[in-house]
């Protein structure tokens, strides 16, 4: 397997346990996209989450901290040299600390979704 492989499963397996609740819009060996089932003044669904496939990394997109900046005041210096914009993070290798700090982070960006009403 290869080595982006590796980090795409690991970052994807994060995701996978909120798909039964969520709709899964792609599911491909590469690119795992999912969206809430709100559907927003535009007509369009409030997209939750996503990792993919890079030429250069895997990026692991996650929309809660956007909309909910505040889950973001607390993630370690770490994770935070990880982010590219407001929503996304980047990784080449698997990081088992991180892994688990995105894990944790995802939860509450749930959680957040659902205190709103966006799921």
């Amino acid at each position: 397997m290869e080595h982006s492989e590796r980090v795409f499963l690991s970052l994807k397996h994060i995701l996978v346990p909120y798909a039964c609740s969520l709709v899964v819009v792609t599911d491909e060996p590469d690119h795992f996209y999912i969206n809430t089932h709100h559907v927003m003044p535009n007509n369009q669904p409030m997209y939750f989450g996503s990792c993919k496939i890079g030429k250069r990394y895997v990026s692991y997109h996650l929309m809660p901290v956007y909309v909910f900046p505040e889950l973001l005041e607390d993630i370690s210096p770490a994770l935070k040299k990880r982010m590219q914009g407001k929503s996304c993070f980047n990784f080449t290798k698997v990081d088992t600390e991180l892994f688990d700090e995105l894990k944790t982070l995802t939860q509450a960006g749930y959680k957040a979704y659902e205190k709103a009403g966006y799921l």
